[in-house]
């Protein structure tokens, strides 16, 4: 029986004062130091032998560091207000950064190789040689070595204070609801399972209480944005010289430009699917029209609840029905404990996956509530995990898949769950709200991270012409307008749901990923119905190439092309046809 528990990050250190800790601190110093004694080795005819001994003490370097950067990051997504986890991460991003600093001459020598030499290293570097190429790809943004450490140096008292900031700000909120006439104060999590409720009246509240109190703290989470869109454009534009500001995230996502603009110009081409969907919503919620509110509104009256331990079966035996490993991939997570599921106050909102080294089963993070919803997250994390354990017998370079291949295994995993609920659920009305369950979340998925991608881009361009932070606002808003059409009531609070957005904050163009991913797993699902289990082996060898290599060729050995409008539109057709299925439902 599982149970909803807290994590143990014992596998990295035994504790925040543990001699463990401290003794890694000093390993890294060492190993540093050893390090630069190489400096003076390096030139274009370099031994092959002697090449790959220096990309290995990088690798090992880089292996410490990442555990003690999970360490202090999971402390402090355990519990945002503890001061001593703030205190760590804080010491490791300026340790890291120093650390940096003292090792970037061997990528900076690196990029400068000749292409003759760099592919004659590449070419006996084995699993090595994908992390050596992405280097390379950066050269034409790459600036001086004293200016780079002087980059690396402002980052930590710069964009990542203020990250740290916003996380410490926003996931210390207490939301107050009335829940049966007595009024609660709720986590941000507790709060938004509301927005999934049979109440309209409660779907409602549950927004308007989390819009009202993000929006008092509003001018200040967006002068925060503005600081974090000034940095990005300073760094990457002004400095590195990028053509624009997603340019830079689609390069260290190793996915071209045009791929990344044909995919958000047929999310936008394709806005009349969902506002279809939202018109047939409406006449089975028996509504005249959707309010915002509503839009994951259940259209069956009763919500089951699935206890945690029968949560955590249903997953296992999904997974296990497509290949049996995967299962055992996922329990890992619980027996290890390495899973925080419990809700808590303090603790960061939502769920996530943190892959901390290709031998170390990954951490997960959930805020399970029992709801249906609740246990899609959970498929969806595993899913995560066990992307990374497929692929753990990559180096620390290249075990970790591209962030728009990232959401690959977890879409996909969800979309095994619902086939199996589908298939063994009999009260119709359960299956019918499956099936609207499938719409609403491939529009929170694609249609809405989309128009997110959208909204940074003209943010982006907003802010450097001086902006205020209520234009911006409006901007978000009149794109709402865009997206939704006539399709529902859009009330004005939602002009402050950007500010309530992490992803843009920490990680600026993050969100196209979530489309890229759903839209391709889509693909990949239809081919799985249509080829059963030839499709299998060519699924797992997606997700064991980890990042090893390009995210365009992975998929083109998969018949993928990512810069064709036709694939794109192709997973949007699928959707097309389960509104189709779902106008013929009575």
């Amino acid at each position: 029986m599982y149970s909803q528990t807290k994590w143990s990050l014992a596998d990295l250190f035994p504790g925040p004062d543990s001699p463990e800790l401290e003794a890694a601190f000093d390993k890294v110093e060492e190993q540093v130091t050893s390090f630069e004694g190489v400096r003076g080795k390096l030139k274009a005819d370099i031994e092959k032998d002697q090449f790959l001994e220096i990309v290995r003490a990088s690798e090992s370097i880089s292996r410490v560091i990442s555990r003690l950067y999970a360490f202090a990051g999971l402390s402090f997504a355990a519990n945002t207000q503890d001061q001593a986890a703030q205190t760590l991460q804080a010491r490791i991003d300026q340790f890291a950064a120093e650390m940096q600093n003292r090792t970037l001459f061997f990528s900076l020598w690196w990029k400068e190789v000749d292409d003759a030499n760099a592919k004659r290293l590449m070419d006996a570097s084995g699993d090595y040689r994908y992390y050596l190429e992405e280097i390379r790809h950066f050269k034409p943004y790459t600036l001086t070595e004293p200016e780079e450490k002087i980059v690396n140096l402002k980052n930590v008292t710069g964009v990542s204070a203020l990250n740290t900031l916003y996380d410490s700000i926003t996931n210390r909120y207490v939301f107050k609801f009335e829940i049966n006439g007595e009024i609660k104060e709720l986590t941000e999590s507790e709060l938004q399972a509301y927005r999934y409720s049979p109440n309209p009246d409660e779907r409602a509240r549950s927004y308007q209480e989390q819009f009202r109190v993000f929006g008092a703290d509003g001018p200040i989470l967006g002068q925060m944005y503005q600081t974090i869109v000034r940095d990005w454009h300073n760094e990457n534009l002004s400095l590195r010289k990028f053509s624009s500001a997603i340019s830079a995230r689609n390069l260290s996502n190793d996915i071209p430009d045009e791929a990344v603009n044909t995919l958000l110009d047929t999310a936008r081409k394709n806005v009349g699917i969902f506002q279809r969907y939202f018109k047939l919503k409406a006449k089975f919620l028996g509504i005249e029209k959707l309010r915002r509110y509503d839009i994951y509104a259940p259209v069956a009256k009763a919500e089951k609840k699935f206890e945690f331990d029968a949560a955590a079966q249903m997953v296992f035996d999904a997974f296990s029905s497509f290949n049996p490993k995967i299962a055992e991939l996922a329990r890992r997570v619980f027996d290890q404990n390495h899973l925080d599921s419990e809700i808590r106050k303090g603790k960061t909102g939502g769920a996530f996956c943190w892959s901390v080294a290709p031998e170390m089963t990954p951490y997960v993070l959930l805020n399970y509530q029992n709801r249906p919803r609740d246990v899609a997250v959970m498929a969806h994390e595993l899913g995560h995990a066990i992307h990374s354990m497929l692929a753990e017998h990559h180096t620390a370079f290249t075990f970790h898949s591209s962030l728009p291949l990232a959401e690959t295994a977890s879409t996909f995993g969800e979309m095994m769950l619902t086939d199996k609920l589908l298939a063994e659920e009999k009260d119709e009305s359960v299956r019918r709200d499956l099936l609207f369950k499938q719409m609403d979340d491939a529009y929170a998925t694609i249609m809405r991270q989309s128009y997110f991608a959208l909204f940074e881009k003209r943010a982006h361009e907003m802010v450097l012409k001086n902006a205020s932070v209520d234009e911006i606002s409006a901007a978000y808003f009149e794109m709402l307008k865009e997206q939704f059409g006539d399709s529902l009531e859009l009330s004005d609070e939602f002009k402050w749901e950007w500010v309530s957005i992490p992803h843009i904050y920490h990680t600026p163009f993050y969100v196209y990923a979530y489309a890229f991913g759903q839209l391709l797993v889509l693909s990949l699902y239809q081919q799985f119905k249509a080829e059963g289990e030839s499709f299998k082996p060519r699924y797992l060898k997606i997700l064991s190439a980890g990042g090893s290599e390009a995210p365009a060729k992975i998929l083109s050995d998969a018949g993928i092309d990512i810069r064709s409008a036709k694939f794109w539109q192709g997973g949007f057709d699928v959707l097309q046809k389960l509104v189709n299925e779902l106008e013929k439902l009575k």
